[in-house]
């Protein structure tokens, strides 16, 4: 049976579509297994990226069909955002128009990699239907106080003129195109995740196990929970002279009270009311250029994460305010490491103690006051700080405390005292969710002279895009259409203005797996039910990048937490075991147009076929690590399976696996069965523990070698039905042929492990001469040690010429040891 790989897989993939094979049953009795993947932006094109991803999930997906399950393996598209809104300025097209052709074309793809993915439940998120559902949703969380408006100080991209969250910001730059942010004041829609901050750091115990541990600790230092102490400083008489007593404090926070006494400087953030209010009323002394230079600190990359190792800026204000307690004066600076977004957007530092207020403090030549001393030995202040637990010095009636155990102490004085309290801060901020563009979801709120901020009704729903619009890429479109935002007053009735911000897209992708889990039937009706999210969710298993850690899973756990307190669902995590699969590079670099070393998946197909394309990117590295592109890899893996097509012609046709006396059988033969069982047991353990499906190729490769070298028709043609069955979630089209060929694919809940094949007859012994592994010698299984040490002394005949054996060591089913002297 000659391997036409294009005919092969168009047949197969024709018969799944026709036979709706991969559609998840109605029957809630069955055991049910939820794989999902990722969704991808639909883009116009797959990438290997892509390939991987699919590759994995899919082999998961056919793997738990063979075992009889129940298998929810579905896709969709993310498809609202600025990439469509970009591609429309650029090409004078309509989002929607560009968007969907995109999805149609990569549907073909999908269908021409052979993925099994459900086709009754595919979606977009930029389905009328899908933003019907979503609207209700939000209306249903503002109803609740988990929706809010207010004016604030936002990220704000000035290349895709659109707010960001703080998630959204990456080094001081828009995640998405790379441009520095700006910060700017403007109302906004914000979810309150913050209510939530304590839940969805405790809850990630339950992951543990199931989620890889990076993204659980990225997880963890994102919502940044940090306990301290929290007191305001105050300005001293010439500074509120300066400030015309507009301002008498300014709050800090700090996690090392026990530094207190150590306190030389306090730092604001550069956005800091204060700083503004000084701007604003020419209060800087610094002959125009402070001013500058605040404006180049707030563009600095480095002003939305913190990091020790970047040089650090400053500007003086020539503010001081009072040490609460020594009554010393304390400047006050601007300091590029202040983060607006974290506490109050003022710190007090304490360069002895802090090697970031250390660096600062030795650049601009300011006190170095050094207040706790290591348990053991000294310490050089003047090179470095010291930040480990040590004893109080330099600190009033705190000398000689333990520094951790002193905090206690220091902020029990400050609540006693009334100057302070015990707080609890966290890098967590409410998510801002309104975005300025066209293409998203519409918030479905009316802004009306008599009622103010109101909920349209649920029965309008959804308010959807409007169809012809004008996208040049200077502000929002929906703000500047003629008759869409113009609406009567859900209310009142009188004339009123439709919201025109649109939703973050990660909205979208907060809850799309719960509406998979809607049947055919009830599709239109509702976003799904109780009762198919009870039988679904969670997600057994779930496969995407890493570089989604924070910002997509975060969302999706707060809103599963979210959705169980409207009392949709009642349970509050969505996703039971994460893969986060690793990137494919080519030439040592992620795969991007940008750089010019993209493989493009059809030129795969079109040459070697998709099975190909499957086995390489499963095959080449484990799925958690890095994969690097291999052209001659690539061809091995054609090779390899235009092989196993080959040798198929060995099979003996049947309807069931043959019978085979195991006992009767060649060393040749037992050692072929025993390779294949093997590889069955492998598959078992990568598909539910170890997901190196690298392991289980290999296996199959080497069970294959050793049906090569016998030729009992009967140990092939078993060989044969196991390995379709073990390959067949990898390289699917091959597989149904060659079943539909000989026999009826395996389904692997009916394959026991035949403990027969692991019995061995014979063992082969290392013999050493003084330690020296000179031979083996291969033995009965029972064969007495007197036989052993005989056949060993005879294998190793020429290496004890003339030599006296003066003792003679036996390790039962491992070596021979002669110790010989002459």
């Amino acid at each position: 049976m000659e391997y036409n790989s294009q005919l092969i897989e168009k047949k197969w993939q024709n018969y799944w579509a026709e036979h709706k094979s991969f559609e998840p049953s109605e029957d809630f009795t069955k055991e049910k297994k939820y794989i999902l993947s990722m969704f991808p932006f639909p883009s116009g094109r797959l990438h290997m990226g892509h390939v991987r991803n699919y590759s994995i999930s899919d082999a998961f997906a056919r793997f738990h069909r063979q075992l009889g399950k129940n298998v929810l393996h579905p896709i969709g598209f993310d498809s609202f955002g600025m990439p469509a809104e970009n591609a429309a300025i650029k090409n004078n097209a309509n989002p929607k128009t560009w968007t969907y052709d995109n999805i149609d074309y990569m549907k073909g793809e999908f269908k021409s990699l052979g993925f099994s993915f459900s086709k009754t439940r595919e979606l977009a998120t930029s389905d009328e239907l899908y933003t019907k559902f979503e609207q209700g949703f939000i209306i249903d969380m503002f109803e609740n106080g988990l929706l809010y408006r207010e004016k604030g100080l936002l990220n704000w991209c000035p290349h895709d003129k659109t707010v960001l969250a703080n998630e959204q910001v990456v080094d001081g730059c828009c995640w998405r195109c790379d441009t520095p942010i700006v910060k700017k004041d403007m109302n906004q829609y914000y979810f309150k995740i913050t209510k939530y901050a304590d839940e969805l750091l405790d809850s990630l115990k339950k992951l543990d196990g199931g989620w890889p541990k990076q993204v659980l600790t990225m997880q963890e230092n994102w919502i940044g929970k940090s306990n301290g102490l929290e007191f305001d400083l105050f300005f001293d008489e010439n500074s509120l002279s300066i400030l015309d007593n507009e301002f008498k404090s300014f709050d800090v926070f700090t996690t090392r009270p026990d530094t207190i006494y150590g306190v030389s400087y306090t730092a604001l953030a550069p956005e800091h009311p204060i700083v503004n209010y000084m701007i604003d009323n020419n209060l800087l002394n610094h002959d125009g250029k402070g001013l500058d230079r605040i404006f180049q600190i707030r563009k600095m990359k480095d002003t939305s994460s913190i990091d020790r190792q970047k040089v650090k800026v400053g500007v003086p204000l020539g503010l001081d305010v009072i040490h609460p307690l020594t009554g010393k004066k304390v400047p006050v600076w601007i300091a590029n490491f202040v983060l607006m977004d974290y506490g109050s957007g003022a710190v007090m530092a304490v360069p002895a103690h802090d090697d970031r207020d250390f660096d600062f403090a030795k650049k601009y030549n300011l006190e170095i006051n050094a207040v706790i001393n290591p348990k053991e030995g000294e310490h050089d202040f003047t090179t470095s700080a010291f930040t480990d637990a040590g004893v109080l010095f330099n600190s009033a009636e705190f000398d000689g405390l333990n520094s951790k155990k002193s905090q206690y102490n220091i902020i029990k004085y400050f609540e006693e005292n009334k100057i302070g309290q015990k707080t609890t801060n966290y890098k967590l901020k409410d998510w801002g969710v309104s975005r300025q563009r066209y293409w998203g979801a519409p918030i479905p709120f009316v802004h009306c002279d008599s009622c103010g901020l109101v909920m349209e009704k649920k029965e309008n729903l959804p308010i959807a895009l409007p169809a012809h619009v004008e996208i040049t890429g200077e502000g929002n479109p929906l703000d500047k259409h003629p008759t869409w935002k113009y609406c009567k007053c859900p209310k009142c009735g009188i004339d009123a203005i439709r919201e025109t911000d649109t939703m973050d897209t990660f909205v979208e992708s907060s809850w799309y797996f719960l509406r998979f889990c809607a049947s055919e039937v009830n599709w239109e009706k509702e976003a799904f039910s109780k009762e198919q999210i009870k039988y679904w969710m969670g997600v057994d298993q779930y496969i995407g990048g890493i570089e989604h850690a924070i910002l997509h899973l975060l969302y999706a756990r707060f809103f599963t937490k979210v959705f169980r307190d409207l009392g949709y669902i009642d349970f509050d995590e969505p996703f039971d075991n994460l893969l986060t699969q690793g990137m494919v590079l080519k030439d040592g670099a992620k795969m991007s147009k940008s750089k010019g070393n993209t493989v493009d998946p059809d030129a795969i197909i079109q040459k070697y076929g998709a099975d190909t394309a499957r086995l390489f990117i499963l095959f080449a590295a484990p799925p958690t690590q890095e994969l690097e592109w291999n052209d001659n890899a690539v061809e091995g893996a054609y090779k390899f399976i235009k092989r196993f097509n080959d040798r198929s012609s060995n099979i003996v046709k049947t309807d069931t696996i043959p019978l085979i006396e195991h006992t009767t059988l060649s060393k040749d033969e037992k050692y072929a069965r025993k390779k294949v069982y093997e590889a069955l047991v492998r598959a078992n353990e990568v598909y539910n523990e170890k997901y190196t499906f690298n392991t289980l190729i290999a296996g199959s490769m080497e069970a294959m070698n050793a049906l090569n070298s016998q030729n009992n028709s009967d140990v092939w043609s078993e060989g044969f039905w196991i390995l379709s069955s073990i390959l067949e979630p990898i390289i699917p089209h091959v597989c149904w042929e060659i079943s539909s060929e000989n026999f009826s694919l395996n389904n692997l809940s009916s394959q026991k492990v035949l403990d027969e094949v692991f019995v061995e007859d014979s063992i082969t012994l290392g013999v050493s001469i003084n330690g020296k592994r000179r031979c083996e010698i291969e033995v009965a299984v029972d064969e007495s040690k007197e036989n052993i040490i005989s056949l060993a002394k005879e294998k190793a005949g020429k290496w004890l010429e003339g030599k006296e054996i003066i003792k003679e060591i036996f390790v039962p089913k491992k070596l021979v040891n002669l110790v010989v002297k002459g």
